[in-house]
């Protein structure tokens, strides 16, 4: 069933300006609507390295979820088990600058306590025969614990993604049953209670080594945009990751496909820093448009063998 991602869906609305961005003003621009959510986002990541993901979420009964299976459909993503509800389907508001960083933003989260029920009915036959699961870290526990339970029951990695890194502070001992989990330098430091905004890599790669191993975390990932990332693992081993140098035209997008790529390799059988590596470059990949639209790969592009 190859890897299965449990999370939401979401439709972007973003607006960027034909000149610089006015904060107080009106600004003349073109405005655009995406399929989003971070989890959708990883599930159409993986399907793009020809991998045929499985995508366990909600969304609501409008034409507009429609869209969205049938986009999922056409990249070969399982879409099986997604379920329809009335409030399904979360909406993501966002304004750019001119240079594609975000200014401004408000979110509508969905609601996607079905995934629960979905795990009810069918966690089994979702998670015996995967390669690994993804989880949307800031789902709710009553959702989270059992993906965690099928996990172990079946012996399989857990990956964490996260919007609020809030909550994953309050879920430290999930934290600790996860494969790897990835952040970008911010969120590392409110997770740790350390200021990480001025830490070269060298000296980040030392503060999440000190971290992971106090907090028992087993592999964990920090981002650190034009700089790279760094990574340190619960046994000691570490490492610094260098960018790809490209033109920006949206950084939406990036974290996920960064996330999509460490995720698949270590799936299968890559080292941290060689997954990290196949994380730089589909991440580089997303970031050159405003549709933020991943190219397709063949896994042996990343050296990928499939079981």
């Amino acid at each position: 069933m190859g890897i299965v991602v449990f999370g939401s869906v979401f439709v972007d609305i973003k607006g960027y300006p034909y000149g610089p961005y006015i904060p107080a003003g009106r600004n003349a621009g073109k405005v655009i609507q995406v399929h989003g959510g971070v989890c959708r986002n990883v599930v159409e990541d993986i399907a793009n390295v020809e991998l045929r993901p499985t995508f366990v979420s909600v969304v609501d009964r409008t034409a507009l979820s429609t869209d969205v299976i049938e986009k999922l459909r056409r990249h070969k993503v399982n879409t099986d088990y997604i379920r329809r509800t009335d409030d399904g389907l979360g909406t993501w508001l966002a304004v750019f600058n001119e240079s594609g960083d975000i200014v401004a933003s408000i979110s509508k989260r969905p609601e996607v306590d079905a995934i629960a029920d979905i795990c009810a009915r069918h966690g089994d036959e979702i998670v015996k025969d995967c390669d690994s699961i993804v989880v949307e870290f800031d789902m709710e526990r009553s959702i989270l614990n059992p993906i965690f339970e099928l996990a172990e029951k079946y012996g399989k990695d857990v990956y964490a993604v996260i919007s609020n890194v809030s909550i994953a502070a309050q879920r430290r001992d999930l934290l600790k049953k996860c494969a790897c989990f990835v952040c970008n330098q911010q969120e590392a430091g409110l997770l740790f209670a350390e200021d990480f905004d001025d830490c070269a890599p060298v000296e980040m790669q030392a503060a999440l080594t000190r971290a992971v191993r106090s907090a028992q975390i087993p592999r964990m990932v920090v981002t650190m945009g034009g700089q790279g990332a760094v990574y340190a693992t619960r046994d000691g081993e570490s490492g610094i990751v260098p960018p790809q140098k490209v033109n920006v035209a949206d950084t939406t997008g990036a974290g996920d496909a960064f996330f999509a790529g460490v995720t698949i390799g270590l799936t299968y059988g890559k080292t941290t820093a060689e997954a990290c590596e196949i994380g730089t470059r589909l991440a580089a990949s997303v970031i050159t448009t405003q549709e933020n639209v991943c190219p397709r790969f063949l896994p042996e592009e990343f050296g990928i063998v499939l079981p």
